[in-house]
Parts: C-alpha cells; sequence; structure tokens
C-alpha cells in the first residue's frame, strides 16, 4: 500500500506540511475534508470519525451544511406553518438586527458552540439587553434544530449555552382589587368599561380591542372571544385568531362588571353586531401605541399611586385574583387562553398575603394542639397525696427535679412550646 494511503479514504501531505483528507461518501464520490491538519495523526483520527459515522448512519455531507445561515434563516421563517404576523416580524427583526450582522454570512456547517457562545457575548457587549438577547438566542436554536432535525444538515444544535435562552424580566406590579376599581373610576367614561372588562375577564390587550358587539351577551354575562388584532411593522392593524388555540373561549364577567359594559354599549356602540365595542372617539380601532395618550392612562396610574403600570399589567392583575380563588390548574388556562399549564401555575405561586395566611392558620392549628396536649396531661396525671396545710405532697422524683426546673428558668417561650408538642407527640405513642 502507497504511504498515506489506508482501507478508507486518504491522506496527502501538501507543500505547506499540512495534511488534506480525502473520502468517498455513500454515493461514491470524492469529497474533502474541510479544514487541513497540522498532524497526520489528527487527519487519521478524522477518516476514522467519519467511517464510524457512516456505519452507523449518523454521517452528513458537509457540501449540504454550506448554505449561509442567514439564507437558511430567511427560509425557515417564510415556511414556518402557523405563526402570526406579528410573530414573522418579530422573527425578521430579530434576524435581521442582531444574528443576521454576526453570523449571517457564516455556512451552518461551520457554526459551533464557542462561536454561538462569542456572537451572545458580544451581543451583551453591545448593550442588548439580556430579554432581547435571549430571545435572538431562543430563534437561533429553533432555526437550528430544524436544520438538526428535519433538514438533516447539522449532526448537533450548537446551541448548548446554559441558562442563554432564559429572560430575567422584573416582576410586574399587581393591583389590588381597590385599586382596580378606584382605577377604572378615573378612566373618562368610555373608557371605563374598557379597564374593567381587561381586568376581570382576563383578556389580552389584542383580544379586547377586537371585541365586537356580537361577541358580549349582556344578560348572560359572558364574551365570546374569537378573533384578536396584531400590529404589525409595515402593515398595520391585522385581525386574525388568538395567540393560541387556547384562546378560542368564552369568560363569565363578574356580575359587579355587568353594569358598567351594559351602560358602555348603550351610550358608545352601534347597534350592528359587527360594531367594535371599544373604539376611539372616531369610531376607529384604538391601536395600542397611541392607547396611553387617548385614555390618559400615565395620568391616571400616577394619580393611582403605580406610575409604572403598563395596561397589559391588568391582565396580570385579573389572573392573579382569580388564581386567589383556588382555581384550578386547568380552570385558569381555560380562562387565561392558554394551551400550556406552566403560565397558569405562575398565578398560582404564594404571594405575601396568602403566605401570612398560611402562617396564621399554622399558628392557630399549634394553638389548638397545644390546648389539647395540656388537657391530655392533666387528665393523665396521677392523684398527689396532701403534706401539711393541705398543700400537695411533693414525691422524691419533683423534689429532684426543682433544680432542673430553676436551671431552666431562661428558657425562651418557644422552646416551652417545642417541649410540650414534644410531649403531647410522646404521650400518644
Amino acid at each position: 500500500m502507497a504511504a498515506g494511503r489506508r482501507h478508507f479514504g486518504s491522506i496527502r501531505k501538501r507543500e505547506s506540511g499540512r495534511y488534506q483528507v480525502r473520502y468517498p461518501g455513500p454515493d461514491g464520490r470524492q469529497r474533502n475534508a474541510p479544514d487541513t491538519f497540522a498532524r497526520k495523526r489528527d487527519a487519521d483520527q478524522y477518516l476514522s470519525m467519519i467511517e464510524a459515522q457512516m456505519m452507523r448512519g449518523e454521517w452528513i455531507d458537509p457540501e449540504r451544511a454550506k448554505v449561509t445561515l442567514g439564507d437558511y434563516a430567511e427560509r425557515w421563517i417564510a415556511q414556518r406553518p402557523n405563526l402570526r404576523p406579528r410573530t414573522v416580524a418579530l422573527y425578521r427583526w430579530l434576524l435581521g438586527k442582531h444574528i443576521a450582522p454576526y453570523l449571517g454570512d457564516t455556512e451552518l456547517g461551520r457554526l459551533d458552540t464557542p462561536l454561538i457562545r462569542e456572537w451572545r457575548a458580544e451581543l451583551l457587549g453591545n448593550g442588548v439587553s439580556e430579554s432581547m438577547a435571549a430571545k435572538a438566542y431562543r430563534l437561533l436554536r429553533a432555526v437550528l434544530m430544524t436544520a438538526v432535525n428535519e433538514d438533516e444538515l447539522l449532526r448537533k444544535n450548537p446551541c448548548r449555552i446554559p441558562g442563554a435562552d432564559q429572560e430575567k424580566a422584573p416582576e410586574r406590579p399587581v393591583l389590588t382589587m381597590a385599586q382596580a376599581l378606584k382605577l377604572a373610576e378615573l378612566m373618562e367614561d368610555r373608557y371605563r368599561a374598557l379597564v374593567l372588562v381587561t381586568t376581570f375577564a382576563c383578556l389580552r390587550w389584542g383580544e379586547v380591542s377586537a371585541l365586537q358587539r356580537q361577541d358580549i351577551d349582556a344578560d348572560a354575562g359572558l364574551i365570546r372571544i374569537r378573533q384578536a388584532y396584531t400590529e404589525v411593522r409595515g402593515i398595520g392593524l391585522v385581525l386574525g385568531p388568538p395567540k393560541s388555540r387556547a384562546g378560542v373561549r368564552t369568560v363569565s364577567v363578574p356580575a359587579a362588571v355587568m353594569p358598567a359594559l351594559r351602560d358602555h354599549l348603550a351610550a358608545f356602540v352601534d347597534d350592528n353586531p359587527n360594531a367594535l365595542a371599544f373604539t376611539g372617539p372616531n369610531g376607529r380601532p384604538i391601536w395600542r401605541g397611541n392607547l396611553n395618550k387617548l385614555i390618559g392612562w400615565s395620568a391616571a396610574v400616577s394619580k393611582l399611586g403605580v406610575p409604572g403600570l403598563h395596561f397589559h399589567d391588568l391582565r396580570h392583575t385579573g389572573n392573579t385574583l382569580a388564581a386567589r380563588t383556588g382555581a384550578s390548574t386547568r380552570e385558569l388556562m381555560a380562562r387565561m387562553g392558554h394551551d400550556s399549564p406552566q403560565a397558569a401555575m405562575i398565578y398560582q405561586h404564594a404571594t405575601a398575603e396568602a403566605d401570612r395566611a398560611i402562617a396564621q392558620a399554622v399558628n392557630v392549628a399549634m394553638k389548638a394542639e397545644r390546648k389539647k396536649a395540656n388537657k391530655a396531661a392533666a387528665g393523665d396525671a396521677p392523684a398527689k397525696s396532701k403534706g401539711k396545710g393541705g398543700k400537695p405532697k411533693k414525691s422524691d422524683a419533683s423534689k429532684k427535679s426543682d433544680g432542673s426546673k430553676k436551671a431552666g428558668k431562661g428558657k425562651r417561650r418557644g422552646d416551652d412550646l417545642d417541649d410540650g408538642m414534644a410531649g403531647a407527640v410522646a404521650r400518644r405513642r
């Protein structure tokens, strides 16, 4: 066998001193390794790896992975099924702003985890927020996952950075019941019901802004959500289905909200079943971008004492109030319009108010248990003989314990409670 030859593929030393690798694919065509190697041993190991991949059926033709990330991602967005217009716009913006300028010209086959890590670090170093970097990372990971699982252009996804997909958004404020009602009172008559319905029916902005008269059953106190507005840059308002399949739903409205909603329908909504329920003074749909100015939001929330409150926080408030009623996860999912239980479970976390109630309930139970233990102790105590003057006569054991009682005078009240509880448990045994 000639020098530099082996049973699979070939290794040739170039004039530069580096080693070039060639090997046949399953179709018989010869292919070059994407890079040359400084040592022959490295080249030989590469050939062994390629041969093993072919034997296991895991080999991927590197020629197919020469498509650039920018071109592949553009096609991915265009061909992705069931994306809402706003999502498409967001993906294209993220690709053009945060991904393509850094990685767009890189071939898929040359992407690796160190390069992805360097890209993310550069984003953060250029002032991009962690939240926005996480969004860009999740998009890139989804694109490359298709390249791995569906198109089989890559063996594994290089987006493998722990925590890079997580957004650490600050906790949003939640209004009390009194604050939510007060905020509605601070609104003009035309927008009072808008605040009440958004809050207590737990609606998204796109859902409440697309409600029509025919969607509201003022007698039964029901609202049917079947469509939603989205604002798409360069296009405008687009009317389409709700955010998820579970978003199509019927929501019961608290009876206390219905008088304000009925007054609103009578005063500001046309009798046409297709008339929008909530509009501006000109009768047109309300854009999210001019909502704050239109309804005097900033002044109202400042007067309420929560100047950082966003309109979407009304839905957050409604979801939290609903969770406090003790509703199950599935019931919350149905009301909120979520397919996944994760979102509903967020609102079932213990609030400070609920935590205090738990502590109070435990305290009551502890007091009851201590009282029960003391009664049991009194009932089990043997009759004591009386000494001089009618006083109970101390036993030898009691006399011996006097010293220890004096020594234990400094014990805290909590220690006494613990000892009492422990004694009660011991007596039950």
